[in-house]
């Protein structure tokens, strides 16, 4: 059976190399004792210390491995901790209807009508400082909804209702929101007398096609009321504009929908609890925004071409799940810059938002994922505008804003619509008069000089590299001038310009000779065949430009 050996060098005549005088050493042949040198000995030192260090990195393995678990364990004792403290603002909703329901018999019987308040998912809870902020909120849409919405117990019977109206409340719950639906089975929103009223405030233009959805938004303006007389239930024309504000300053949105006859719904969606809510962080330009999640629909990424293709007009809109968005950018909603994305950029993320029947694909320049987010005031000056919600703090320290895109694309695409429209028709018509100039020559570099020279002063240019090139361009755009030279193949200048000056379809067309022939016999043989003007080689931009600025002028007149 063969063994392994280890093998060790033989230090032979080591004592009299080293002088060493070991009598024990010389007793023994080499063969039967080991003698080391000093580099095997710094070699056992290094081995030594590279176990010491594998040993030591296991350590720290074992140490780090340790810490992730400890880190682990007080991330679900923080969160354990925040769920619980979130649980003890939390109450429940019930405790609130009663209330609610004595209100509504009471405003029932000020006025002479019949209500009643049914309640749908009200065991729920919500937090204590949002119930709290709510309760005067939800009081006024009850009266509202008597006052205005129910109709009297004869017109009820006419109509065929029962005599008694009924007023739903409904409480769901989608993801970190709380969902508040308020309904009727009254009238609905008299449309054509919030239209009087807003033509009489000015607040719209009586020419101007309105739609309902947008009609109705006028309701919730300071100062806005349709009653004819004022009480102290209804007509002070205050009101649904504090409803609104407050649903706002809660971080929340407000929307209505009203169907003639059959009643109105108001729906308001409010965080779950005002300590902390989930949001989308993005970047638009320079500013950082964010945005909670119950406000998006989704989250997508468009190519560079589709988009600009969506944008420029070319297609109706960005298609997804067989629905249709209009295409806008964050930043031109806001006001901040108007702008395409980068070349590099071959991918773009896009915003699904959807407010009443409006649906919109809102581009912002990078997203920079989700965060919980802790939401303050920004007090009255930055409130008043109406897109913004509240802000909250980055944990690199700026301040970022938050958006209500629901507010923001039912007050600023009607607006940006006609601005993109208006920029699409003057681009349009500065498309129309710019001059399209129609350059000839067989040298690539003449045609590179001078076409970035004409394309810095607004003008079109196509370039081609003789005179049969340039008759096959002619059958497909007419330009408004053409720059001619004379030595090329196949067809020459001179050879073109009697295909032009001869055809009844270009008869007319301005030529500009350029050439390094600016002999006398060259010239006037170019004067006869309908050149206008002869210019030398190398030319002066200048005199290009001025030569070009006279031809057309004369063609003009």
């Amino acid at each position: 059976e063969l063994k392994r050996v280890e093998l060790r060098p033989i230090l032979y005549r080591w004592d009299r190399d080293y002088g060493q005088d070991d009598k024990n050493r010389a007793e023994f042949d080499p063969l039967e004792l080991d003698r080391f040198s000093t580099m095997q000995q710094l070699s056992r030192a290094l081995m030594e210390t590279v176990n010491d260090l594998g040993s030591i990195n296991g350590l720290l393995a074992d140490l780090q491995r340790e810490t992730d678990t400890l880190l682990l364990q007080q991330s679900r004792i923080s969160t354990d901790l925040q769920d619980g403290l979130l649980r003890t603002r939390m109450v429940p909703f019930q405790q609130l209807v009663p209330r609610l329901q004595r209100v509504v018999r009471q405003t029932a019987d000020q006025l002479g009508k019949k209500a009643n308040l049914e309640t749908y998912g009200t065991d729920g809870e919500m937090d204590r400082t949002i119930l709290n902020r709510m309760i005067p909120a939800l009081e006024h849409l009850l009266r509202n909804a008597v006052s205005h919405g129910i109709e009297k117990p004869e017109a009820r019977r006419f109509a065929e209702k029962d005599e008694a109206g009924r007023i739903s409340l409904y409480m769901t719950r989608e993801a970190t929101d709380i969902v508040l639906t308020l309904s009727d089975d009254g009238n609905g929103l008299d449309i054509n007398a919030i239209r009087e009223k807003a033509i009489a405030q000015n607040l719209i233009d009586p020419n101007a096609q309105v739609e309902d959805d947008d009609l109705m938004q006028c309701v919730l303006m300071p100062g806005f009321s349709t009653a004819s007389e004022v009480t102290q239930i209804a007509g002070r024309g205050v009101g649904l504009d504090v409803v609104s504000s407050e649903v706002k300053q809660l971080g929340g949105s407000l929307d209505i929908d009203s169907q003639p006859g059959r009643g109105t719904s108001f729906t308001i969606r409010l965080p779950l609890t005002l300590a902390i809510t989930d949001a989308l962080l993005m970047r638009v330009g320079d500013d950082v925004f964010a945005i909670p999640h119950g406000s998006v629909e989704g989250v997508v990424r468009i190519s560079r071409s589709k988009l600009i293709a969506c944008e420029s007009g070319e297609e109706e809109g960005f298609s997804y799940a067989g629905r249709t968005y209009k295409n806008f950018y964050l930043g031109s909603m806001l006001g901040l810059s108007d702008s395409l994305p980068h070349e590099t950029e071959k991918w773009i993320p896009l915003l699904l938002v959807q407010s009443g029947e409006r649906r919109v694909a809102l581009r912002i320049d990078e997203l920079l994922g989700t965060r919980q987010i802790v939401v303050k005031s920004v007090g009255k000056q930055v409130s008043s505008v109406p897109w913004i919600t509240g802000g909250t703090i980055l944990a690199d320290g700026r301040v970022a804003l938050i958006l209500d895109v629901g507010a923001l694309v039912r007050l600023g695409t009607a607006h940006l619509q006609e601005q993109v429209e208006e920029g699409r028709k003057a681009a349009k018509r500065e498309e129309e008069r710019r001059v399209r100039v129609m350059v000839v020559d067989d040298s690539i570099t003449v045609r590179k000089v001078t076409s970035r020279l004409l394309e810095r002063h607004d003008m079109d240019v196509v370039t081609a590299k003789d005179g049969v090139d340039a008759v096959a361009l002619l059958q497909e755009q007419i330009p408004d001038i053409m720059l001619l030279d004379i030595e090329m193949p196949r067809m020459d200048g001179f050879e073109l310009a009697r295909h032009v000056h001869n055809s009844v379809e270009y008869y007319g067309l301005p030529i500009i000779m350029i050439s390094s022939r600016v002999g006398e016999k060259h010239r006037k043989r170019a004067f006869a065949l309908g050149v206008r003007r002869c210019l030398g080689k190398p030319y002066q931009e200048a005199e290009l430009l001025e030569n070009i600025k006279d031809v057309l002028a004369e063609s003009e007149t």
